[in-house]
């Protein structure tokens, strides 16, 4: 069991299944601009580096000149939708009253007014000290400072500090900060593309969180 004074946890994948409701918006999107619609399990795959990344990949480099026509369409669709069918994952609730003495941020790629509205929607917003969206400053995940800003505003050393995620961008935060790092392997990101990255932990039930830190 390792000591940590601050937990950042990222959001989608993590703390909120928020897949279907990501899906769903991208296939609107698609529809909407008379192209096919794609996999699930594909769309997801893109996920983990914000919304204009995801709508890139989504529509493939050979239909890159539709990208502008399709941000607003799906940016208003997903607005209206982003909690139809997004829930905690299981435990969420459990493991913010466990570590409810520690700071806790979460940080995401995901817009700032997206995910601040799902944090509130889920109703676990007075756990988090603070809660960034990626477009809250000129740089994202896996940019260290993100995470250091926290440690040097709370008096924290790395080593007393975890990055709880389910992607890779995770994974490179906690090591580009000397954090702890620990990959949940059940949330949107095949644990395939988070193994190869060593995490120094993982857990297959955020439950198991208060196990591994105290």
């Amino acid at each position: 069991m390792r000591e940590v004074d601050l937990l950042i946890f990222d959001l989608d994948g993590t703390l909120a299944a928020t897949g279907d409701d990501l899906a769903g918006a991208v296939n609107y999107t698609l529809r909407n601009l008379g192209l096919g619609e794609l996999d699930r399990q594909l769309i997801l795959s893109y996920v983990g580096d914000g919304v204009q990344e995801l709508i890139r990949r989504t529509l493939g480099p050979d239909r890159q000149e539709a990208f502008t026509a399709a941000m607003p369409v799906f940016l208003e669709y997903y607005g209206e939708h982003l909690l139809d069918r997004t829930v905690l994952y299981p435990g969420v609730r459990g493991v913010l009253a466990c570590f409810a003495g520690k700071r806790k941020v979460v940080i995401s790629n995901k817009r700032q007014d997206f995910t601040t509205r799902i944090i509130e929607g889920l109703g676990i917003a007075h756990n988090f000290d603070d809660v960034v969206g990626g477009d809250r400053h000129p740089y994202k995940k896996p940019d260290a400072r993100l995470a250091t800003r926290y440690l040097e505003k709370y008096g924290i050393i790395p080593s007393r500090a975890a990055v709880v995620g389910d992607g890779p961008n995770d994974i490179l935060l906690a090591k580009n900060a000397g954090m702890v790092s620990c990959a949940f392997l059940n949330g949107l990101i095949d644990r395939a593309k988070l193994l190869p990255l060593r995490p120094d932990l993982t857990c297959e039930n955020l439950t198991e969180l208060c196990r591994l830190f105290s």
